[in-house]
């Protein structure tokens, strides 16, 4: 039996009807998701810029690179794998999700404390900002050392936490790689002088009214 389609092109080529069978996806046929951050000037914090899709943190740095430091100032850039980044429950503007959490301490450490990055949101709509390190053994016991060291600083809309092992961060000696040279000012919107010719061209057009 033939393949049989409202589409008569598709029927005149007698395709047996086996082709309707789907094969199920591959596993990881597509590129992983990165959330990426990036510093405007020095000292500032890491601010949440937007996601990359890469096949792994090296390359969706390049990516992120690429895409949210071409047309903005910025002086860093952080990645981190969405699926490493712990998301709290998100709070109406105004209150402080630290309050309406139930954080358990823990019983007792078994482990060895890494680091954690700490991020929150504080108005909807607005962008997620690093708002610190914590020493912790579990995301649990991250999200309770953040709420002692920076659950005053409220409202607090929502917290990302991720191991710091799970960023790939920019490194001091890297900073040379964010300058524009001088043949490139693509970076720079002001080196396209759209006023200038703007100007220039008010200008004419007055003296020809005139």
């Amino acid at each position: 039996m033939s393949l049989k389609s409202l589409d008569p092109r598709v029927t005149r080529l007698n395709l047996p009807e086996e082709v309707l069978i789907i094969e199920p996806k591959q596993e990881l046929d597509q590129f992983e998701t990165y959330e990426a951050f990036h510093q405007k000037k020095e000292g500032a914090a890491y601010t949440y810029v937007g996601p990359v899709h890469a096949p792994n943190e090296d390359v969706a740095f390049l990516f992120a690179k690429e895409q949210y430091s071409r047309r903005f100032a910025c002086v860093g850039i952080w990645v981190a794998r969405t699926e490493h980044i712990q998301v709290t429950p998100y709070t109406n503007d105004g209150e402080n999700v630290y309050d309406m959490m139930r954080v358990e301490e823990p019983a007792g450490r078994s482990e060895q404390p890494e680091a954690y990055e700490i991020f929150h949101l504080k108005k909807r709509g607005k962008a997620h900002a690093h708002a610190g390190r914590v020493m912790a053994t579990s995301y649990q016991e991250a999200l309770q050392e953040a709420r002692k060291q920076y659950g005053e600083k409220g409202p607090i809309v929502n917290v990302w936490v991720v191991k710091s092992k799970h960023v790939l961060q920019s490194a001091e000696e890297d900073k040379d790689m964010w300058t524009t040279i001088p043949e490139k000012k693509y970076r720079e919107a002001i080196a396209y002088r759209v006023m200038d010719k703007i100007t220039k061209y008010k200008e004419e057009n007055q003296t020809t009214a005139q």
